[in-house]
């Protein structure tokens, strides 16, 4: 896969990602419109960091743009397709739930039909832990039914992996979701959990712990993340030969489909978290115990088994590693 498409690239993983690409001398088209649902100049920082290099071109438009991303996949040649554009967040999902229609479904569309008449040889396109919803049974499977999304953010990723089967099965495309399971790390989001956290306690401010404290997450720093998608764009998805439609497997095809958990197999308690941050900050944290918020959930926890099984790889970064290497990031980029 020597040119590829990253949309999302001036986010938080597509900017890593390309990162990764650009240094193992891959050519890469990053699209990105710089939306505000976060601050823009964080998005224009990361892509500073990316059009230095000559292997790097950006082009700024929305993906719901259909005529634009038809023109895009004429322009270029695209080996592989990463698409990391989405719009994000469970709980902004409950306030402007429109924006994950125009972007998560319509945006992901346009992205299908792209990679069918571009001739790509393999989309790989983020999907979310969020898709679990209502399970239960920990860890969370890829062969596991995720049909209790309790999200609308959730229920676009799941959208986006039966859209992709169904390319897959009508358009033999190869097709690729990941499940990224709680990314933290630098040049993070500022509205993940992390940012957050650490400007409030900064600046001297409570911070929000939802369940009164009772959370787990399978937090996954940003490298181990971005060391799985890479291992994943040249492993191309085949068709299951023991596929069986009377029994049918929901993490693999008899079609070139499949999905996959990227996550530290892990689960952390929050109040672990937050403690964590405590020491690398040297601050204690005043907290703001609140109730469990709508569409959120107690735990996510990744079984990785296929992950390891297929591209030899599992994520192991530690949360003491990652936010040490958060907070060095966040003091040195906000000068404190």
């Amino acid at each position: 896969m020597k040119t590829i498409l990253i949309t999302g690239a001036a986010g938080f993983i597509g900017h890593a990602l390309a990162k990764r690409l650009l240094e193992q001398g891959r050519r890469v088209v990053g699209l990105d419109n710089l939306n505000d649902y976060y601050d823009p100049q964080l998005k224009r920082d990361r892509l500073a960091e990316l059009t230095v290099n000559p292997l790097f071109s950006h082009v700024n438009f929305d993906m719901a743009d259909r005529a634009r991303m038809a023109e895009l996949f004429t322009e270029y040649s695209f080996d592989g397709v990463v698409n990391l554009a989405a719009q994000a967040g469970v709980r902004y999902s409950l306030i402007n739930p429109h924006s994950y229609v125009d972007t998560n479904l319509v945006g992901f569309v346009n992205i299908l039909e792209g990679c069918r008449h571009g001739g790509v040889k393999h989309l790989v396109y983020a999907s979310s832990s969020s898709v679990y919803g209502a399970n239960t049974k920990m860890p969370f499977s890829v062969h596991d039914n995720v049909d209790h999304p309790v999200s609308l953010y959730a229920a676009s990723k799941k959208a986006n992996e039966l859209m992709a089967h169904t390319y897959s099965h009508l358009f033999n495309i190869p097709t690729t979701g990941l499940r990224f399971f709680t990314v933290y790390g630098p040049w993070g989001r500022p509205d993940m959990a992390l940012f957050l956290f650490t400007r409030a306690m900064i600046a001297g401010e409570p911070i929000n712990i939802f369940n009164h404290g009772n959370m787990e997450r399978d937090f996954t720093y940003i490298d181990d993340i971005v060391e799985g998608v890479v291992r994943v764009i040249d492993h191309v998805p085949e068709p299951n030969p023991n596929w069986q439609g009377d029994s049918p497997d929901p993490g693999t095809s008899y079609c070139p489909w499949r999905v996959f958990n990227i996550g530290n197999n892990n689960k952390e308690k929050l109040m672990r978290y937050v403690e964590v941050l405590e020491n690398c900050l040297g601050i204690e944290a005043k907290k703001n115990f609140l109730p469990m918020q709508d569409g959120d959930v107690p735990a996510t926890y990744a079984n990785v088994d296929d992950l390891i099984r297929e591209v030899g790889f599992k994520p192991q970064t530690t949360i003491e590693e990652g936010v040490q290497r958060f907070v060095d990031w966040y003091r040195a980029y906000y000068r404190i």
